[in-house]
């Protein structure tokens, strides 16, 4: 129930005031077809700087392709092109009952990891996703066969179970009232996604964003998480995990928890200080430092010192 602290609640955005440039509708640079005959629509963040790379980046729960604005300047500065879809049921790209299957979304974002590839070839391509798109982005990884991605860019996914008695209770309230609408008012307590006000305004007014949810997506999401967590052991391919340290929505027990799952040799950690559940708002560029960082010279420390602090984080969770 977390997760549903990214699902704003009423009044509706076009009540408020607002600057235009925050509600700004960005048509999609291109579609996608797929086999069952949909078009995910895209939006293109194309690089600044010579292109020397592609990264396929999957946008979390509510959210749509518009979440790389912050993000993607940097990354299009150092030559990497950013490929954003929608996820299905979310953002354009709607599907029935608000929620469509795990293995349908995980199709979907295979075709398109194929058509980045067939569009660019020989340019490394990297999957990258945030919160539900980082669990989406593991079982794209795994997936995939020859030609594999050349890496995973893993940002405060939510990759996890919710365990029972709750897992059960969510399935018989999907069984009774699968549309009952949820909102953010339905979570008690305040958390804060991001510090970043200007982002989460941005976020809030954006048409594209999903105000709100009901049970059946809320359970398509936990089996999508719980199916990750169970992929987890067979990610073949270099893996960076980004989580902040005041993360308010995917607890530190399940991140602790799809650590021990990952293969140790393939993925390298990085706690972002001072970092909060939407990574990819973050100021001052410093989680796309570390992905440039990572990309180029795995072999380094990161510019945030967050591998640093992983490890301490670490040391502090097995010694309790």
């Amino acid at each position: 129930m977390g997760l549903l602290g990214g699902c704003q609640t009423p009044p509706a955005p076009r009540s408020l005031p607002h600057r235009p440039a925050e509600a700004a509708y960005i048509p999609a640079s291109a579609t996608i077809a797929l086999s069952d005959g949909r078009r995910a629509p895209v939006r293109l963040y194309p690089a600044t700087a010579p292109q020397r790379g592609v990264i396929l980046a999957f946008h979390g729960f509510g959210d749509s392709r518009d979440a790389w604005e912050v993000m993607a300047p940097a990354l299009n500065r150092a030559g990497f092109l950013i490929v954003a879809p929608d996820v299905r049921g979310f953002g354009e790209f709607p599907a029935k009952g608000g929620w469509s299957t795990t293995d349908r979304m995980v199709a979907d974002a295979v075709e398109e990891a194929r058509w980045c590839q067939q569009h660019w070839p020989g340019q490394p391509l990297h999957l990258m996703g945030e919160s539900m798109g980082g669990a989406l982005a593991l079982l794209t990884s795994t997936a995939l066969t020859a030609p594999r991605p050349d890496g995973l860019i893993l940002l405060a996914p939510a990759i996890m179970t919710i365990g029972e008695p709750w897992q059960t209770l969510l399935e018989g309230w999907n069984l009774i009232t699968p549309q009952a609408r949820l909102t953010g008012a339905h979570m008690p307590g305040h958390h804060v996604a991001t510090a970043n006000l200007r982002a989460i305004r941005r976020m809030f007014f954006d048409p594209l964003t999903r105000h709100g949810t009901n049970v059946h997506a809320l359970r398509g999401l936990t089996h999508l998480m719980a199916h990750a967590l169970e992929q987890a052991p067979s990610v073949q391919i270099p893996t960076l995990l980004v989580w902040g340290d005041r993360d308010q929505f995917v607890p530190a027990s399940a991140t602790r928890r799809l650590i021990r799952q990952a293969p140790p040799s393939l993925f390298r950690l990085d706690e972002l200080p001072r970092g909060y559940h939407l990574i990819t708002r973050e100021p001052q560029d410093r989680p796309a430092k570390d992905i440039i960082s990572w990309i180029e010279r795995p072999d380094r420390f990161l510019p945030s010192g967050g591998d640093s602090a992983a490890t301490m984080w670490l040391w502090l969770e097995q010694t309790r």
